[in-house]
């Protein structure tokens, strides 16, 4: 195991405990990284103990999915190896169609239904798949399919190879690593 290793010692839903190796017995670093997951939209409550280098999170089951997000996004930044690929315009366009649908789910019984709907599909495909699909991916493919099937792979110029040649060039950027530039200097 790594210094800087972080592993979930415990986990029930609503409940995660977490050992930290390289801060036990540091008090101010466990109590920084117990703030920043408070931060973390859905957590009900963190504790720390410096005896053991434990964190305890309680959180919102039903924000299962976004706190095991968050957490990914914590720990590698514990772990030094944080690395997030810039936003996309489609990233963009979805953070908007979520917040605005948060917002009329505010004012609106009938949309906080399919609000919560969507969001224990998307929970629930994530979870059959291993976090590997979500249900942006699968209503992309859904909608692409359903293109392919009505247009048809006769068409002048095949809409299928357009869509996958877009599709592909979208996987490889997502998983692009940053290029470190070399150092130059005596």
């Amino acid at each position: 195991m790594s210094k800087k290793s972080v592993r979930v010692a415990h986990w029930t839903p609503g409940r995660l405990r977490l050992k930290i190796a390289h801060a036990k017995g540091d008090l101010e670093r466990l109590h920084a990284l117990a703030q920043a997951f408070d931060r973390i939209p859905g957590m009900e409550n963190v504790e720390a103990n410096p005896l053991t280098g434990s964190l305890v999170l309680t959180y919102d089951p039903d924000r299962h999915v976004e706190i095991l997000r968050d957490f990914e996004r914590h720990r590698a930044k514990i772990e030094g190896r944080f690395h997030r690929p810039p936003p996309t315009e489609i990233d963009s366009f979805a953070n908007k169609i979520e917040s605005e649908a948060e917002f009329l789910a505010q004012h609106s019984a009938g949309v906080r239904l399919a609000v919560d709907f969507c969001k224990r599909l998307d929970r629930e495909i994530k979870i059959a798949s291993g976090n590997n699909v979500d249900l942006k991916l699968l209503l992309a493919g859904g909608i692409i399919a359903a293109t392919v099937l009505e247009i048809g792979a006769t068409a002048a110029t095949p809409v299928w190879v357009t869509l996958s040649l877009f599709a592909m060039n979208h996987f490889v950027e997502l998983h692009q690593h940053p290029v470190k530039p070399a150092a130059f200097g005596p």
